[in-house]
């Protein structure tokens, strides 16, 4: 990774900085949140600058302190009743605006894959197409929420559709990491989420992606049960 142009990791850094801010302004500017991620993402880059994610031959794999936390963490907002309150409490429209952060992701695996750290199958070239999920996010919001000419149930397919488009490129980069249950891209393996800064694409930025949609799809689904309840 010495020789990566360092370009490629501002891009990415500046990436994370905009998605943590986006969902720092989902929670109506909790400092808490903030303060949480930002104390996540300092301690995610200490470990990934000492090397210790590069070792892939432990049972269980070291990369799992990247994802397990956040995974716990999201697990424990759906299921306690402050958790759910928080998840409430998002706002809708900047969850959905979101996902434009997901269009520079993509522009930067490619970047990646151009200097041999990515498989080819984890960008848009090959089989992923998240990056539809970042160029749509501004027509969702703007027909959706600015001009309202979309109705709920437009806003929660293109929610499940892109949580699937994510899911896609979750598998693929898990799978071609050189991992003891690797299954593809053995000539080249996605090794670049191994280093700071791309540490924080499956620790901070995923999940931060992830959660948008599911409080999202809660907070659709929520909605049309309340208003059915009150038809009724």
């Amino acid at each position: 990774m010495e020789n990566l142009p360092t370009y490629i990791s501002i891009v990415f850094g500046l990436t994370t900085i905009l998605t943590v801010g986006l969902f720092y302004k989902s929670t109506n500017h909790s400092k808490k949140s903030l303060l949480i991620l930002l104390t996540w993402l300092a301690l995610q880059a200490i470990i990934g600058l000492s090397g210790f994610y590069t070792v892939t031959d432990t049972i269980p794999p070291r990369f799992l302190l990247l994802v397990l936390p956040p995974i716990l963490l999201i697990i424990g907002l759906f299921t306690t009743s402050k958790g759910r309150q928080f998840i409430d409490s998002l706002d809708l429209k900047t969850l959905t605006i979101l996902h434009i952060v997901r269009v520079p992701v993509e522009i930067v695996l490619f970047w990646l894959f151009v200097n041999k750290t990515v498989p080819e199958h984890m960008t848009f070239e090959g089989r992923n197409f998240d990056i539809l999920s970042g160029l749509t996010a501004p027509i969702i919001f703007y027909f959706g929420f600015i001009k309202k000419q979309l109705g709920r149930k437009v806003i929660l397919i293109w929610n499940f559709i892109c949580l699937g488009l994510l899911f896609n490129i979750v598998a693929n980069a898990i799978l071609s990491a050189p991992f003891p249950f690797q299954k593809f891209a053995f000539d080249q393996p996605n090794i670049a989420i191994l280093y700071f800064p791309f540490v924080w694409l499956p620790c901070c930025v995923v999940p931060l992606v992830l959660l948008s949609h599911l409080a999202a799809i809660r907070q659709l689904l929520k909605s049309h049960s309340l208003g059915s309840e009150q038809r009724v």
